[in-house]
């Protein structure tokens, strides 16, 4: 009760630090060679390892820029908590009712790029961690907060970070949702590519694990597709000589709550005659559907669910065509089925298969003991069910064993990571702390 309340009195230092943090725009940048992944998300790492020295953790920066961490307690025994600082584009900043990179207070809301995904959360850690030390918490584990920088795209940091330091025997990620995430699916991301020219320019996408908001089209069916796309009742803006068919962003993981530009756009090209590789794939193998269900018929099992699928970049023009593709798939299915028949499908239609990145799913028993005492925590927190569940998000947790996903996001809120006007409620924010304070404080003992 003491550590709760005394998180309750410092709700504007909490506050206070995740706009701050917020502030720093730290989407990759592989332009600046200063640092792997550019000058923005090096500035939020160290920024974040200077609050973390301040409440009497001991850090370590990799001069490269990789990866950080903070550290506190004594024993053999290592718990990890992991958590990153870089974040997804912001899209089109007019969409935005706040600027992304101000985190503005509003209605009880805090507003920004990371805000849940995933610099709320580490400022939640970074608080449980301070309520526990200036109460006096006697760490007889050794709890190590590790900061990555680039699990937005490829995971450079945390495997950079993981050949080189050593790892957590068990731990969590404060990246996905509560209760407690025992499955996840494995991730899949691939670009299938046709060196054939294209007289018309068709761009969309920024990142491989959002559902694209918008996409662009140049060339000489401009008006008459405007027309179709009105027709199909999809939105879409002319703009001289540029037409944009507008979207809704959602989490790669969810692609069923946002709206793809991108396929919208290409069934509407399909709709008026437009045959390329790109063009005819998606619009025969994709089309509205999130399942993969026109390429693998029915794929789920019991304890993840259905796979998902999302076409979320695409570039055609006259130097060739290129679909960049994320696909979640259950934890019990071999990855080469999925592999194999997205390639045999590809080359039918004079597409090659270009496997970018894997993750391999996480699956813990319901039973194990890290979970029940996550749960317990929950529970005990929050007086809701525990329930563990499975997802479809790609956590850091995949990069060791036994690590899973806890929080932030708590059953019936809004799914907003990755999506215009990406918030979290200050009401939600300090419960998260409270909730990782005791689950900190257990795990030590």
């Amino acid at each position: 009760m003491k550590i709760k309340k005394y998180i309750e009195a410092n709700e504007m230092e909490i506050i206070n630090d995740l706009s701050a943090l917020i502030n720093i725009p730290s989407v990759i940048d592989e332009e600046n060679h200063e640092k792997p992944f550019g000058k923005a998300i090096d500035e939020a790492l160290k920024w974040t390892l200077n609050k973390f020295e301040k409440i009497g953790m001991k850090t370590f920066y990799d001069p490269s820029g990789y990866y950080g961490y903070a550290e506190i307690g004594e024993g053999s025994e290592l718990i990890g908590i992991l958590a990153h600082v870089d974040v997804v584009p912001s899209g089109d900043e007019d969409n935005w009712s706040f600027p992304p990179f101000e985190g503005v207070l509003n209605g009880g809301k805090l507003y920004g790029r990371g805000a849940t995904d995933d610099k709320g959360p580490i400022i939640a850690i970074l608080h449980a961690m301070k309520a526990l030390v200036d109460n006096g918490t006697t760490f007889n584990k050794r709890v190590r907060v590790i900061v990555g920088t680039d699990e937005e795209n490829q995971w450079r940091g945390i495997c950079h970070y993981m050949r080189q330091e050593e790892i957590p025997a068990y731990g969590f990620t404060p990246d996905s949702d509560f209760p407690v995430v025992y499955a996840e699916k494995g991730l899949l991301q691939v670009k299938l590519k046709s060196e054939l020219k294209s007289s018309i320019r068709v761009k969309g996408g920024n990142a491989m694990n959002s559902v694209p908001e918008s996409a662009t089209y140049h060339g000489s069916h401009l008006y008459k597709l405007e027309k179709q796309l009105k027709k199909m009742g999809f939105d879409h803006e002319l703009d001289n000589d540029e037409l944009y068919v507008i979207g809704k962003s959602a989490h790669s993981a969810k692609p069923h709550m946002g709206v793809n530009a991108v396929t919208r756009m290409v069934m509407a090209l399909k709709a008026l005659g437009v045959d390329t590789p790109a063009v005819d794939f998606i619009a025969e193998k994709i089309a509205l559907t999130t399942n993969g269900e026109l390429i693998f018929g029915s794929c789920e099992d019991e304890p993840s669910g259905k796979l998902t699928m999302s076409v979320n970049q695409i570039d055609i023009s006259k130097y060739g065509e290129v679909i960049g593709m994320d696909i979640r798939i259950p934890v019990t299915v071999d990855k080469k089925f999925i592999s194999l028949g997205l390639k045999r499908v590809a080359a039918k239609f004079g597409l090659k298969y270009e496997e970018l990145d894997y993750l391999e799913p996480v699956y813990l028993s319901k039973d194990h003991p890290l979970i029940q005492t996550l749960k317990s925590v929950y529970e005990e927190e929050t007086g809701l069910d525990g329930t563990p569940m499975a997802t479809g998000g790609a956590t850091y947790a995949r990069s060791m064993k036994n690590c899973v996903a806890f929080g932030p996001n708590f059953p019936g809120t809004a799914k907003i990571a990755h999506q215009t006007d990406e918030y979290i409620e200050v009401n939600a924010l300090i419960k998260c702390t409270q909730i990782y304070a005791k689950a900190i404080e257990r795990l030590i003992k």
